[in-house]
């Protein structure tokens, strides 16, 4: 794989479209569903993985050329998923509780395991 200035540029948009989805759904889940647990990381990870899977799927079938793969994996789901804001909202709630902190904890980790592969899973089945 070779990368050039298009490809960068790709990525760097898909980026910027990915955060500023985030951004909204953080908004609207905050305040329609304000709880201790972070539910808008939750849910930009669940959504996030279970898009990558989908899309790995149908890569599988339709190749797409370098620039197209870095603006949708790279940066849009790159930056519409979020490891790092997870990890310190999961090391705050440690503080708070134990209780919330593990069960974010196991939800961000299983659930975006079990959306991603649901997400190939039925794109494979859909694809056959």
């Amino acid at each position: 794989m070779s990368y050039n200035w298009q490809t960068f540029l790709s990525v760097g948009l898909g980026g910027f479209f990915g955060a500023m989805l985030r951004f909204y759904v953080n908004m609207v889940v905050s305040k329609n569903f304000p709880h201790e647990i972070p539910f808008a990381t939750l849910t930009v990870n669940i959504i996030g993985s279970f898009l990558i899977g989908s899309m790995i799927a149908i890569f599988l079938y339709f190749t797409p050329n370098e620039i197209t793969r870095g603006f949708l994996i790279t940066g849009f789901l790159g930056a519409l998923t979020t490891y790092s804001t997870f990890a310190i909202e999961s090391y705050f709630l440690l503080g708070t509780s134990f209780t919330y902190a593990l069960l974010n904890i196991i939800a961000n980790l299983f659930g975006s395991i079990i959306a991603a592969g649901a997400g190939y899973k039925i794109l494979i089945l859909v694809l056959k």
